[in-house]
């Protein structure tokens, strides 16, 4: 008795992603146009007038103003370095580091130092320590808005630098076993 052959298999799509870096360094000022570079661009510009209100004050060598600038050189520093890497694509370049979970913890930390820097030129009274304080809490809102956001590409999946382009569906069909 013959048996029946089995039925032929479904059709399987078979797809994926492919990730595409470019490794070459080179300038792109559109970085300056997304989200998180107008956010890297206002953070330095808040850091820097932070930074010219304590030192115009005359109480700059306080212990408070010294803190204060300690941490506004440090969120200068770091964001306008992590400007220039995106800017000349070196994020890209050096893909396989986790420059998501990097920016997040450093901009993090960065909008808690903030907190407490802001927090204490502002109890001291001074106009000028007002103002840099009122500052250092826009730039603390910012820094901490940027560290979610990079959290939240991060959980997701999302490239630092750099793109995905879908690759072709392929569909496959398999024979039917020989009996």
């Amino acid at each position: 008795m013959a048996h029946p052959s089995p039925p032929a298999a479904p059709p399987q799509a078979m797809g994926s992603t492919n990730t595409v870096f470019n490794t070459e360094t080179r300038f792109d000022p559109s970085y300056v146009k997304t989200l998180p570079g107008m956010i890297k661009i206002a953070v330095i510009i808040l850091d820097l007038l932070g930074f010219v209100c304590i030192q115009s004050s005359a109480f700059r060598w306080n212990g408070r103003g010294v803190y204060f600038n300690v941490v506004a050189h440090l969120g200068l520093w770091l964001s306008s370095i992590l400007l220039l890497l995106y800017l000349f694509h070196i994020v890209e370049k050096y893909h396989k580091l986790k420059w998501l979970k990097i920016e997040m913890t450093v901009y993090g930390v960065i909008a808690f130092l903030y907190l407490v820097a802001s927090t204490i030129v502002v109890a001291f009274g001074a106009a000028a320590y007002s103002a840099a304080g009122f500052f250092g809490y826009l730039a603390m809102v910012l820094y901490g808005f940027d560290a979610f956001l990079k959290y939240r590409a991060w959980r997701t999946g999302e490239l630092a630098q750099g793109h995905r382009v879908p690759a072709k569906q392929m569909h496959v069909v398999t024979p039917p076993s020989l009996p």
